[in-house]
């Protein structure tokens, strides 16, 4: 069970260096990856910047500033096409507004293919192609609190199929699992008067996925990708015509970290895989606060601290978005992963435009870390404004 895991962490890019000391492993970790054009242009940036149609997956809270009445996006990712060019991501975003004071509802779809994975057995001989795939459904609900502040909450349905029948390395039987998880969010946007226009500095603040853990053994229980999410935007007017936003974030797995006791070159560790397996989920959000270990980095032979080591677990990511006239998007931006936490580093690139009844955005992914499957990735998303539609078509009525 635990080499299939490992195997399809190693497909999505998330165990990311081999070198990594002690990463951040959950299942599910397709639920922590960028899905649409706007966002992964801007470094993976999203909780903070101004709403848009796919603010499902960064802040739902955002879809009450929302001006337009309802709309819906697509949005497609080939995923890691260097390792697998099967492997791809598919989103799909809505929302409607039910009105000012009765708050908005969304919700989304997120599908996971992983293509055909050739299983391997502990003895090295081939076991049988299997196709592994994970989705996920939600819904949301979002209103104003205050003329500049919104809170959301979202319910979530997982489930992840690696593998169903009797695994290759033992007898034991594997099956799809599937958990519940909920969101909580915040959103603070304020218009600041200036000569050349209105700027807007806004907060944003989501918890996601806090949820049960999830088994397909029915032995050994693994995290969910719980996260605390942080970010903060400025959106900046030259001109009636030209505007320019800057916005920072970071976000923090609230996942303990596993340190096993047969790691440290036989030193010993903190817990044995039932013991990591044993912590609650609730527990486990607390304790990732302060529960990572220390090591010593190979690289300068220096001891990190534990407390280094917690700071080391935040990923963090700066964004530009410019624009011109509201209907033209030039992006670009950058997030970093620890070296020694998966070594996720990136330059990003992006673009789109707007029309009263559709968007396109695209992003580009330059990886910075050497031998980055990430390299190359790009993404696609494709909007539509409702209100925009229903207008045009009564006035060819």
């Amino acid at each position: 069970m635990k080499k299939i895991l490992l195997a399809v962490l190693t497909i999505f890019g998330l165990t990311m260096s081999l070198m990594a000391t002690n990463p951040v492993n959950t299942v599910m970790p397709s639920l922590t990856i960028a899905p649409d054009g706007r966002a992964a242009g801007m470094g993976d940036i999203g909780a903070a910047t101004a709403a848009d149609l796919n603010s499902q997956h960064w802040n739902p809270s955002k879809y009450a500033f929302m001006e337009s009445k309802g709309g819906v996006t697509v949005n497609y990712t080939p995923w890691l096409t260097k390792l697998n060019a099967d492997i791809n991501l598919a989103y799909i975003a809505g929302y409607y507004k039910m009105g000012e004071m009765a708050g908005t509802i969304s919700g989304s779809f997120t599908y996971f293919d992983m293509g055909e994975v050739q299983m391997i057995d502990y003895m090295g001989v081939p076991g049988p192609t299997i196709e592994p795939n994970e989705w996920a459904l939600d819904v949301a609900y979002s209103r104003k609190l205050h003329e500049y502040v919104s809170m959301a909450v979202a319910l979530r349905f997982l489930y992840s199929d690696l593998y169903s029948g009797q695994s290759p390395e033992s007898a034991q039987e594997m099956y799809p699992a599937w958990t519940m998880a909920a969101d909580v969010s915040l959103y603070y946007r304020q218009p600041i008067a200036l000569p050349m226009g209105e700027s807007y500095f806004s907060l944003g603040f989501n918890l996601s996925n806090l949820g049960d853990k999830m088994t397909y053994d029915g032995d050994v229980r693994n995290f969910i990708p719980a996260n605390v999410r942080l970010g903060v935007a400025y959106e900046l007017p030259f001109d009636e015509y030209n505007r320019l936003t800057v916005s920072a974030e970071a976000n923090k797995m609230l996942v303990p970290t596993y340190e096993s006791k047969f790691a440290n070159n036989g030193q010993g560790g903190r817990y044995s895989q039932d013991e990591y397996s044993g912590i609650s989920s609730p527990q486990g959000w607390w304790q990732s606060f302060c529960d990572a270990p220390g090591y010593i980095d190979d690289k300068t032979n220096k001891t990190v601290s534990p407390a280094m080591e917690e700071l080391q677990e935040v990923q963090w990511g700066i964004g530009l978005e410019y624009s011109y006239n509201r209907q033209f998007f030039a992006r670009a931006g950058y997030s970093h992963e620890n070296y020694y936490k998966g070594n996720r580093r990136y330059v990003t690139l992006g673009a789109g435009f707007k029309l009263s009844i559709f968007s396109l955005d695209v992003a580009y992914c330059i990886a910075t870390a050497a031998s980055n499957p990430l390299d190359q990735t790009m993404r696609f998303t494709l909007g539509f404004d409702l209100a925009g539609i229903k207008d045009l078509v009564n006035n060819r009525k």
